[in-house]
């Protein structure tokens, strides 16, 4: 499994529960706020705010913020914020790449840039790692909504490309301009999903050491501490016994 997957799993067990839900709220209110003033404030009408909003009650945020968000685009009052991804490369030669919403791209540069000095990376251009990814859409699902075959069949009628089961649930993988209606499909036949996204799906993995690990989880958590950065992506591969040491 990549690592952009197990990356969640990572701060769950480091303890870091509450600060990243926190961190998540913000973000989350950040993306719906953008979404509802680039596009209608009427989620039904606006695939990327439903999209949005799906993903925040899938990390339990409250409605109330959610709706304060919307209310905060129509209302007028809210920062333009312009749309960023830097790409660089992190401990033992590790993909990265950031996106980022901000209101001052040279501060968001600048911190970037320090970041990655900092933690043992450095900032390339861009495209200097995208290839080494696909844009997709990510609808995960607990493994309790049924068996692996039951998953396929459900995938494949809602127009999905694949699918990856395991013991944790299951991974459905669709073309990035299919996942709202993907999505929909999929809540029909299979009820409420436990995350909807659009990702950067690695197509070749980096393969990292315990030591490599621990300094890639500085660095990702360092560049997530910032307020302007929304996500972080990796094309890292660990064995499970590094995972477990972490």
């Amino acid at each position: 499994m990549a690592g952009h997957s197990k990356w969640a799993n990572i701060q769950h067990r480091k303890g870091r529960q509450d600060a990243v839900r926190a961190k998540l709220f913000s973000k989350f209110s950040k993306e719906i706020t953008v979404a509802a003033k680039m596009g209608d404030p009427d989620p039904d009408k606006n695939p990327r705010l439903r999209l949005a909003i799906k993903e925040a009650k899938a990390q339990s945020m409250p409605k109330d913020n959610i709706e304060r968000a919307i209310k905060k685009a129509m209302g007028g009052d809210a920062e333009d914020y312009e749309e960023i991804r830097y790409e660089g490369y992190g401990p033992n030669g590790v993909a990265i790449i950031v996106e980022a919403m901000t209101d001052n791209r040279n501060r968001t540069a600048s911190n970037v840039r320090s970041t990655f000095t900092k933690n043992g990376g450095n900032l390339g251009e861009t495209g200097s790692v995208a290839f080494m990814f696909e844009r997709k859409g990510e609808v995960t699902y607990a493994a309790s909504v049924g068996d692996a075959d039951t998953v396929m069949m459900a995938a494949l009628e809602a127009g999905a490309e694949d699918v990856e089961s395991g013991e944790d649930g299951h991974t459905i993988w669709c073309a990035d301009t299919d996942l709202s209606e993907v999505a929909t499909a999929l809540e029909a036949a299979l009820g409420e999903s436990t995350s909807t996204k659009l990702v950067w799906k690695p197509t070749t993995t980096t393969e990292m050491d315990l030591e490599s690990m621990q300094k890639l989880m500085k660095l990702i958590e360092a560049l997530e501490d910032d307020d302007d950065v929304q996500r972080v992506t990796t094309n890292f591969e660990a064995s499970d016994a590094v995972m477990e040491q972490l």
